[in-house]
């Protein structure tokens, strides 16, 4: 998908679609949108990527899921170093991921040229 401010917006709702047609708990499907549009906004804000590629990979068991979004972007991203005043606008969206995810991290891409940002869920009934 192209890398603009309503790319978020177009993430979330396909996401929406895919994890609901895999029948995943509500939960896990909210916390998964709510991870797609913080990590897809992140990238459009801070990558410069022309482009972005997001990935869905729920494990054979169907308890896992892996949240992938891939950009252009070359620096590594880092949990958040300090948390967000009241008054600033932005500044929560690693926190955000941080506290929802059971685990995350970034690592080279090896779909596009640049990085992947992964999250993932432990589907509960």
């Amino acid at each position: 998908m192209p890398a603009l401010r309503t790319s978020a917006r177009s993430a979330r709702d396909t996401v929406r679609e895919r994890l609901r047609a895999w029948k995943l708990p509500g939960d896990t499907c909210c916390d998964a949108v709510l991870l797609v549009s913080e990590l897809t906004t992140n990238a459009v804000l801070h990558t410069g990527s022309g482009h972005l590629l997001c990935g869905l990979t729920l494990s054979g068991d169907e308890r896992r899921l892996r949240i992938e979004l891939h950009d252009e972007g070359s620096t590594p991203v880092r949990p958040p170093e300090h948390r967000a005043g009241a008054g600033e606008e932005g500044g929560r969206g690693l926190f955000i991921v941080r506290q929802i995810a059971d685990s995350w991290g970034s690592a080279r891409s090896t779909r596009a040229e640049g990085k992947v940002v992964w999250a993932e869920l432990t589907a509960h009934p």
